[in-house]
């Protein structure tokens, strides 16, 4: 089962679990799913819009879609779907089938946010 975590880190805090993550995986030989970092809400909203969330649950409901077939099940415009089925793609978050279709390659997707207080 492939998972991906959603993640709000800082930076510095992202490059320092690097190393832990890598000697966890390499020493257990087990799959530990996939993070999508943000160092921030706002860089979050900026990638993923609530378009493109809608976007990701589409696939994730329907299977893999052509970006014609998944704009008519969105009731959107074919270029913006496009757009944004692109930048999905990008950051790994949608992958593209050998037959050119758009797929979601996780069977879980969670989201982990940690506020903590200055003091």
């Amino acid at each position: 089962m492939r998972t991906a975590s959603i993640r709000i880190r800082k930076a510095d805090a992202s490059l320092k679990a690097v190393p832990a993550g890598f000697l966890s995986a390499w020493n257990s030989g087990k799959y530990k799913g996939e993070h999508f970092d943000f160092e921030s809400p706002a860089a979050l909203f900026r990638v993923l819009t609530p378009k493109r969330w809608e976007l990701i649950e589409c696939l994730q409901n329907t299977g893999p879609l052509g970006v014609r077939a998944l704009a008519r099940a969105l009731g959107r415009d074919v270029k913006r779907v496009h757009d944004d089925a692109s930048a999905m793609v990008e950051i790994g978050m949608v992958e593209k089938t050998d037959d050119g279709k758009l797929v979601v390659p996780f069977d879980e997707i969670r989201a982990d946010f940690v506020m903590k207080s200055a003091a």
